[in-house]
């Protein structure tokens, strides 16, 4: 069975907290996980494909494939404003975009990776680094991450499961 009736399923999956399965085991070579990372890609209808070579397989992800594992407020070295560095699952560090912030069921908070191109689920760790930053406005009766004198709203997404929102 495929979804693109030429591209099989890779018998891979990823669960919510980012940890990554073949055939129901789970892979511990970092270095395969982060190629796989590496050339990860998304189809016209937001699910998970490899694409290595000529070969390319759809992935089983039950939340989002990338998560943030960890954030930190720092500078940044380009603008010297405040910025939040996010550590993603595939080891690679990425600058919060607060603009992209969403909750979504359960209140689990997501937002862009990748330079957008990408839907990442904050683990619980991450979230609470993160809920340090985050304040809430009585009047708009929502939450807020004040970044350099300007405000981020979250945004609520309640049907979240993958990139492009699908149930």
């Amino acid at each position: 069975m495929s979804l693109d009736g030429d591209i099989p399923f890779c018998h891979i999956r990823i669960d919510k907290e980012g940890v990554w399965y073949y055939k129901g085991s789970e892979m511990f070579r970092k270095e395969i996980v982060n190629l796989f990372y590496r050339n990860l890609r998304l189809d016209a209808t937001g699910h998970y494909l490899i694409e290595l070579e000529n070969d390319r397989c759809y992935l089983d992800v039950e939340d989002t494939a990338f998560v943030v594992k960890s954030v930190q407020e720092s500078l940044s070295e380009k603008k010297g404003e405040s910025v939040f560095y996010l550590m993603l699952s595939d080891d690679s560090m990425d600058v919060l975009d607060p603009s992209t912030l969403q909750i979504g069921i359960d209140n689990v908070l997501y937002c862009c990776v990748k330079n957008g191109g990408f839907k990442a689920r904050f683990l619980r760790a991450a979230y609470y680094q993160l809920a340090d930053h985050i304040a809430y406005d009585e009047n708009k009766d929502a939450y807020f991450i004040d970044l350099n004198a300007t405000r981020y709203y979250l945004s609520y997404d309640n049907h979240s499961k993958n990139h492009k929102g699908e149930a």
